[in-house]
């Protein structure tokens, strides 16, 4: 995907998140990088294009502690990647609450500082 198609710039992950199907509870894969309006998925289950999910993730809070992050996602796009098995997804985010968000910026923020 063109990072010119980006409304805001993504922040690669240093330590795995895992992100889990709020519907189905399955775990679908890992957070390859990570924004305010989006994500990329390196997913084992594949996700289809064009398509909604509600999705949860934890990240650190302002303490430290870990915040369940759950949000409203769009599939923008998918490719198999080269492991087999796998799949990327882009996803952008259309639904997250007010805390969900802080805590996104929260995170965000520590990571453009290291």
């Amino acid at each position: 995907m063109n990072d010119e198609r980006r409304s805001a710039p993504r922040k690669p992950i240093s330590a795995p998140i895992e992100v889990v199907d709020s519907m189905s509870g399955e775990n679908i894969g890992r957070v390859g990088n990570l924004s305010r309006t989006g994500m990329m998925l390196i997913c084992h289950r594949p996700l289809r294009d064009d398509a909604l999910y509600q999705l949860k993730f934890r990240l650190p809070d302002r303490r430290g502690a870990p915040t369940d992050i759950e949000t409203g996602v769009h599939t923008m796009w998918t490719e198999l990647a080269a492991t087999n098995g796998y799949q990327w997804s882009g996803l952008r985010i259309i639904s997250i609450s007010g805390s969900a968000a802080a805590s996104l910026d929260h995170w965000l923020e520590q990571s453009a500082a290291r």
